[in-house]
C-alpha cells in the first residue's frame, strides 16, 4: 500500500488518527518486506499482529503464513480491514476471514485477562509505540511466550531490548524480556516510512523465546522482584536497595558466592548473574 493509497483511504472515510493510540502506519514495501523476511515465515507458522491499521503487514503475512490474528482496538479500522479481506459484514466481536482471525479488542488488556499459549505462534508487528513496552513484557515472559518476536517500536525501547550489562540503555525492561528471549537483530526505519510521521526514531527488533529457560517457573515472580528493587535508585549499591526485602546476612552470603562486589550496581550484573542470585536468595 503506497502512502498516496494510505492518505486517500484515510480521507475517504474521514479517518483521524490519533495519536494517543500510536497510530503511526508504515508503508514503506521495503521495510514492510524486511520484517516479514525476518519473521522467517512459512505456511505452518501461526502469526499474531498487534495494530494492523490498514494492512499492509497483515496482507504480506497472509502471503507467508498460516494463520494470521491480526488484533485492532479502533473500531473504524477493523470495519476497513474486514472490507479489505473479505470477511463478513454483520459485525462480531471476531471475524474469521480464510486465514485472517481479525479481533477488535484492546491488545495489551486482552494479554492481561485471557490466559493464552502463544508457544507456537510468532509476533510480527509494528507496536503502537504507546503501549508497546508493557504489551512485549506481557507477552513475552514465561512458558506460553511466542517462538519469535520482529517488533517495531521506538528506538528507545529497541535499544533497550537488545542492551547488555553495563548499557546505558540496559535495564528492567532488558532483564524481564531477556530472561526468556535471546535479541537476534536490530534495523532502523526512517521516520519517513510511516504516516504520519513520528517524532522520534524507529526500529525493528528480532528476538528468539530460548529454549533452556534461564528459571525454573517457580522462580519467575522472584526475579522480577530482584531486578525492579536493584534497578529501582540506579545510582545506589545493589546490595544496599536489596536490604529492603533480603537480611543482611543472606545478600552478603548470596553476594560472596556468586563473587559480586557488595558495592556493585545493577546496570553492572549481567542477566546470568540476576538469574544466579535469584536462585541463592530463593
Amino acid at each position: 500500500m503506497k502512502l498516496s493509497e494510505m492518505r486517500e483511504l484515510l480521507a475517504a472515510r474521514g479517518i483521524q488518527l490519533t495519536k494517543s493510540l500510536g497510530q503511526n502506519f508504515l508503508h514503506d514495501a521495503n521495510q514492510l518486506q524486511r520484517i516479514v523476511a525476518a519473521a522467517a515465515l512459512s505456511k505452518t507458522d501461526k502469526v499474531l499482529e498487534v495494530g494492523p491499521g490498514l494492512g499492509p503487514l497483515t496482507e504480506l503475512l497472509l502471503e507467508k503464513a498460516g494463520e494470521v490474528l491480526a488484533i485492532e482496538k479502533d473500531a473504524r479500522l477493523v470495519e476497513f480491514l474486514r472490507e479489505r479481506f473479505g470477511a463478513p459484514s454483520i459485525a462480531r466481536h471476531a471475524e474469521q476471514c480464510s486465514a485472517l482471525q481479525l479481533l477488535h479488542a484492546d491488545a495489551l488488556e486482552l494479554l492481561k485477562h485471557e490466559l493464552r499459549d502463544w508457544s507456537e505462534w510468532k509476533l510480527v508487528a509494528n507496536l503502537p509505540y504507546s503501549v508497546a513496552s508493557p504489551i512485549l513484557v506481557e507477552l513475552a515472559c514465561g512458558n506460553h511466550a511466542p517462538k519469535r518476536i520482529v517488533a517495531t517500536l521506538q528506538l528507545e525501547v529497541a535499544r533497550r531490548l537488545m542492551a547488555r550489562a553495563d548499557d546505558d540503555d540496559y535495564g528492567i525492561l532488558t532483564l524481564l524480556v531477556q530472561l526468556d528471549f535471546e535479541p537476534r537483530e536490530c534495523f532502523k526505519i526512517p521516520p519517513g516510512c510511516f504516516f504520519p510521521e513520528p517524532d522520534v526514531d524507529s526500529a525493528c527488533v528480532v528476538l528468539d523465546r530460548r529454549e533452556q529457560p534461564l528459571l525454573p517457573e517457580n522462580l519467575r515472580a522472584a526475579f522480577v522482584k530482584i531486578v525492579k528493587r536493584a534497578f529501582s535508585q540506579r545510582r545506589k549499591m545493589m546490595l544496599k536497595l536489596l536490604k529492603a526485602d533480603w537480611p543482611k546476612e543472606k545478600l552478603e552470603a548470596a553476594f560472596a558466592d556468586l563473587k559480586i562486589s557488595p558495592q556493585e550496581r545493577a546496570e553492572k550484573l549481567s542477566l546470568e548473574q540476576f538469574a544466579a542470585l535469584t536462585e541463592k536468595l530463593f
